[in-house]
This record gives structure tokens, C-alpha cells and sequence, in this order.
């Protein structure tokens, strides 16, 4: 896959006769407009079309009356180097990640590099160098958040100060390296929020050597940003642990593909009942010992839905705008001033359901037909998903 250069420049886009447009808000999962209006990559007017200043657009696209969604975030991946990963021999994961509707990538550590430094000194190198590479290269147009340190023994306050003011924005998940008691990880994490560095921890078994069991005292004494993988990373907690957290934490509640899917189920139905559904976000947790999925979120979303009967226009915010609120991104909300990161979905070919939100409620994921990266289409039909019924068409412009 090569390079996709972040100075592209969109031009004016007319995305129009939208049928369902998921705004990615809980408060508002579902706008009443037809058409947005894009410039130079970020959203600058939503509404309907005869409202909207239409002309002199460089690119107009014809949605079908199919449905527009944020760019599916994943909040917990485990990038390297490039489009690869030497956990699985594989190229391409990225790329065909975002054939699956993921527009945005979250690393929770570079951990599966080959000999990864767990030197101070090289934890940071290494920790610079992917912030570095990812924000240079973005494989299929897919924005990378990398860069992100394992704690290890040792580590001081100004090797945080150091690291962010390097560009490092992220931690590693507290719990993978040689720091994993309750009071370490508290002062690292600290040190790490001082200087705006957002922290995320394994919660449950161990998943690589090295790693450990991090229990629900170490979650809560930590208080990391983000409770990493609540549902196990494969191991769960039992899970009256997971509710406990999900009541006594006010963090991130983070639910992954790769993990135990009952405990999942449990851990966003006592969410909802503590009354804090913004708290949820979605990750893959891969590439990992399972594999790749390049459709991990859509079938997170299906997963939710379907078991936890979620309503299906309410999952997509968990894997849109509750993360980029929570990660603090320009992205996942449909509003002025937002990326122009979009999937363009329908109802797979013969799904049971009549609609698209009522054939995830059913437990189908949909069929991708675009995504659109700042304003800019990344890919046409998706060559995973299940076809959709409907795919949109760029009626004019040069994409």
C-alpha cells in the first residue's frame, strides 16, 4: 500500500441525498438532514440541500438514500511498523481495516515489535519513532494515533515531560511491562496527565509473556484514563469485578473484539444502568493471537446491539463520537468544523432486516460501500464486508 500524503487537500465535496445520517452523538444519534458540505477536508455545513450552499463543488457524491456514519474508531490497536505485523506475518491489516469502516486507529503499545526496547532510554526512542513514522505514513489513509510507551521500571517524571514534549500523546497499556503494581502505575500515570499524555491499562489476564494478571485493585488504584480492554484481553476479570469497576471507576469503560464476549455484553449493560453510556468505547484489541479483524468494530457494534439490545444507532456512538470526545479528537461527531471521516453503509444483500439499523439489531454487520477520509474516498465497495444492497456513486470529480 502506498504512502497516502496527510497535506491532500479534498476541495469542496456535496455529499447528498442521504437517507439515515448517524451523527455519532448520544444525545442526537440520528440528524434530520440530507447533505453535507465539505471543505479541504472538514466538515463546514450539515443539513438539508436546499439549505446548503451546493455549487462550484469539486467532488459530489450521490449517497442513494443509503446511510452516512463518523469513521469508525478503534480505540485499542497494536500497530508496529508500517502496514505489517509480526504477530500474525501480515501485510496489509490497516488498509483492510479500513475496508471495514475504521477511519481512525488508537495504539495501546507497540508491544509485538521484534525485540521491543525495555531500556528507559529505548522505550522512548521507540516511543518517538512511532508517533514519528505513523504521523508521516498513513496506510490506506487510515489515521494511526502511535507512539505509545510501556511503562517500565525506573521511569522518572521528566522522562514523561521529555516524551510529550516530543509529540508522544499516548501510554502503552499500564501492565504489559515490568510496572504493574497499583501504587507504580498510580504515579506514572499521574506524571503521564500532567504533561498530557493519556493513559490506558490492561485489565484481566495475561496476554503476552511478560504481561500479568492486572486486577480490579490495581484498575481502580492506577486510575488510568482508560480501563484497557474491560472485558479481558483474551482473560476477563469474573464479572461482578467488571460491574464493580464499571461503578466505582469513573474512567473510559473500553469493550474489545478480542476478548470475552459475555463479560462484554455485561460490562455495556451495566453502563446503560449506572446511566453512563458515554463512557463506552469500542477497540479491537489487534492484531493479536486471534488474528486480524478487519472487521472487528461492525461486528462489536452487531455483537451490542443484537445481545445487549442496544438500539443499533446508539452502538455506532460508541464506536464514534464517545471515543473521539474521550481520546479528544477532531473526528467521530458529524458537525461543522469535524473531519470529513465517513462510512458509507446499507443493509447487506439479503439480511433479514428491513432496514440497516433494524439488520444490526439482528445481528448482521452492513455493507460498507465508501469511506471517506478528510473529505477524500479512500475506498469504493468494501472488499469485506457482505455487499450492500445500495452503494453511493461520485457523480462528478476526479475520484
Amino acid at each position: 500500500m502506498a504512502e497516502v500524503a496527510s497535506t491532500a487537500k479534498s476541495g469542496k465535496v456535496v455529499i447528498r441525498n442521504i437517507g439515515l445520517l448517524l451523527s455519532g452523538d448520544l444525545d442526537k444519534p440520528i440528524l434530520d438532514a440530507d447533505t453535507i458540505v465539505v471543505n479541504d477536508g472538514l466538515i463546514v455545513a450539515v443539513g438539508k440541500e436546499k439549505d446548503c450552499d451546493c455549487e462550484g463543488a469539486q467532488t459530489v457524491i450521490d449517497v442513494k438514500k443509503t446511510c452516512v456514519a463518523p469513521g469508525l474508531i478503534d480505540s485499542h490497536v497494536h500497530p508496529v511498523f508500517g502496514d505489517w505485523t509480526p504477530r500474525q506475518s501480515q501485510l496489509g491489516w490497516i488498509d483492510s481495516t479500513m475496508n471495514g469502516g475504521v477511519t481512525t486507529m488508537i495504539s495501546a503499545g507497540e508491544v509485538h515489535l521484534p525485540g521491543r526496547p525495555k531500556d528507559i532510554v529505548g522505550v522512548k526512542a521507540l516511543a518517538i519513532t512511532a508517533q514519528r513514522a505513523f504521523d508521516n505514513f498513513r496506510p490506506g489513509g487510515v489515521k494511526v494515533l502511535a507512539g505509545a510507551p510501556v511503562l517500565e521500571k525506573g521511569m522518572v517524571e521528566s522522562d514523561f515531560k521529555e516524551m510529550a514534549e516530543a509529540g508522544v500523546g499516548l501510554l502503552g497499556e499500564v501492565g504489559l511491562g515490568s510496572v504493574k503494581a497499583g501504587y507504580e502505575a498510580k504515579e506514572m500515570v499521574a506524571w503521564a496527565r500532567k504533561y498530557g499524555i493519556q493513559s490506558t491499562i490492561h485489565t484481566g489476564g495475561p496476554s503476552i509473556p511478560g504481561s500479568g494478571l492486572i486486577d480490579k485493585d490495581v484498575v481502580l488504584e492506577a486510575d488510568a484514563d482508560v480501563i484497557g480492554h474491560i472485558n479481558g484481553g483474551h482473560t476477563s476479570l469474573p464479572e461482578a469485578h467488571v460491574c464493580e469497576l464499571c461503578e466505582k471507576s469513573s474512567r473510559a469503560i473500553e469493550i474489545v473484539h478480542n476478548g470475552n464476549e459475555r463479560v462484554a455484553i455485561a460490562a455495556a449493560k451495566a453502563a446503560l444502568d449506572l446511566k453512563c453510556p458515554h463512557r463506552i468505547i469500542l477497540g479491537t484489541d489487534g492484531p493479536a493471537g486471534s488474528g486480524v479483524q478487519p472487521l472487528g468494530i461492525l461486528r462489536m457494534v452487531a455483537m451490542l446491539s443484537s445481545l445487549a439490545n442496544i438500539p443499533a444507532e446508539l452502538v455506532f456512538c460508541f464506536a464514534t463520537g464517545n471515543t473521539a470526545r474521550i481520546r479528544k479528537l477532531n473526528c467521530g461527531l458529524i458537525e461543522p468544523g469535524r473531519a470529513a471521516d465517513f462510512v458509507f453503509m446499507d443493509r447487506a444483500q439479503h439480511t433479514a432486516g428491513k432496514t440497516l439499523l433494524e439488520s444490526v439489531q439482528l445481528g448482521d454487520i452492513p455493507g460498507v460501500g465508501m469511506v471517506m477520509i478528510d473529505g477524500i474516498v479512500r475506498c469504493g465497495r468494501s472488499r469485506n464486508t457482505p455487499p450492500a444492497t445500495e452503494i453511493p456513486v461520485v457523480v462528478s470529480g476526479a475520484h
